[in-house]
């Protein structure tokens, strides 16, 4: 699996002129399933984004997690989060999940974040979307999950 992960003001996102769902402060958070995720990742991934510390306390360091701020989360799926650019000029997306798999996988990581005391809002699975949003610093990190060779 792989991420990336934006602090934002607010995110909002937008099918077809209709706002779909929106986030104050806290996470968009763009998501691709690569091939042989599993329960494992999502436990990882979802563990990793609510303890992730990077909103600022009252001295200005990283030392709050979405969870202390009360922050919410937006999880988007983003196939092209895989895009494989080592060859040639056009990306391929040979390791993302098959669409349907990953769209269960994208499922169960909401409901574990959850689970863990956290708004989640999401995106529609496979549709064009529109995504605004206010980053906030910016702050914009990538998050892989390595699967042990």
């Amino acid at each position: 699996m792989k991420i990336v992960i934006q602090r934002v003001k607010k995110a909002s996102v937008w099918v077809e002129d209709k706002l779909i769902s929106q986030i104050n402060c806290g996470l968009l958070v763009l998501v691709c399933c690569e091939k042989e995720d599993n329960e494992k990742t999502l436990d990882w991934i979802a563990d990793k984004l609510v303890k992730l510390r990077i909103f600022s306390d009252e001295s200005g360091k990283f030392n709050l997690s979405v969870r202390d701020i009360k922050g919410e989360i937006l999880l988007v799926s983003n196939f092209t989060v895989c895009g494989y650019l080592k060859k040639g000029t056009r990306p391929t997306f040979h390791l993302a999940e098959e669409p349907e798999k990953a769209k269960e996988l994208l499922q169960t990581l909401a409901e574990k974040i959850k689970e863990k005391g956290i708004s989640v809002k999401e995106g529609i699975f496979g549709a064009h979307m529109e995504i605004h949003l206010v980053n906030d610093g910016p702050v914009t990190l990538y998050l892989e999950y390595l699967k042990k060779i």
